[in-house]
């Protein structure tokens, strides 16, 4: 596996350092592991629009004022300057695995807003209430185990299960009917994400989104060839960035849809 972290650009490879050091601080001796999935794992990150995306593993479940450290340390740390997106999983979860996963603690940009009104009402720390659960597990944990990287703490190997496929399988799909329905409204990220499920199905590779468009343009016909490169444009924020239109993001869609529903076999809904 190729580190890709080693060759990113100085600045990233700081702010995931310092990260690091600060959960290992907060955490103690209770952190098995921290790791790293995701577009910077598999060297399709850009600065201007990646998340980091985080895989942490405790030996028990996080102590409540544990998780609230964590919240003010993310709430502080994301999007400065680049979007933090972290789950913690404690090792019975892993060894008792199940679909969807149970989780302790989960931050990203998306829920910002929630964990600021709890700073404010001191409120309950955690993400929900009662039984936490995350589909999207299963697949950020294959990812790792495929091609992450091991910031600190034990290996890969010895840390996290090998998830069934249909679980795997279950979660990508999941997010694959969202990018159905929304890519309109964010084309690159569904364009992309689209095309590296595809790419799943018909050659079992697990992609990186910009890996995903990149076998777009290799393997689709010409037709959906000048979407593609606009997106992938879009993705690696070059200057220059064509508008989209809606009929060639909807052909395009069309066209991965039919073609993964004839290998799954079933009709996806919208």
């Amino acid at each position: 596996m190729s580190d890709h972290l080693d060759t990113c650009q100085p600045a990233t490879y700081e702010f995931v350092h310092s990260l690091m050091d600060e959960i290992k601080y907060i955490l103690v001796d209770n952190l098995i592991g921290l790791y790293l999935h995701g577009s910077l794992a598999m060297g399709g990150f850009n600065p201007a629009n990646s998340d980091i995306d985080l895989l942490g593993v405790t030996k028990v479940p996080l102590a409540n004022e544990d998780a609230l450290k964590l919240k003010k340390l993310l709430l502080k740390c994301s999007n400065q300057p680049f979007p933090i997106e972290i789950s913690f999983l404690n090792k019975k979860q892993l060894r008792e695995w199940q679909h969807p996963s149970h989780f302790d603690f989960h931050f990203s940009e998306f829920w910002r807003s929630y964990f600021e009104n709890q700073s404010q009402t001191g409120a309950e720390v955690y993400l929900y209430d009662g039984d936490r659960k995350d589909k999207d597990l299963a697949a950020h944990i294959t990812i790792t185990n495929y091609r992450g990287i091991c910031l600190l703490g034990n290996p890969i190997i010895d840390v996290f299960p090998r998830i069934p496929r249909e679980h795997y399988i279950s979660s990508i799909l999941g997010d694959f009917q969202s990018c159905l329905q929304n890519i309109e409204q964010d084309p690159v990220y569904c364009t992309l994400n689209l095309l590296r499920v595809y790419r799943y199905f018909k050659e079992h590779e697990i992609s990186s989104k910009l890996e995903g468009g990149e076998w777009g343009l290799s393997h689709l016909p010409n037709e959906y060839k000048i979407i593609i490169r606009k997106v992938i444009s879009h993705y690696q924020n070059h200057k220059y960035n064509e508008p989209f239109e809606a009929h060639e993001l909807l052909s395009i869609k069309d066209y991965v849809k039919e073609k993964v529903e004839e290998i799954v076999g079933y009709d996806f809904q919208e």
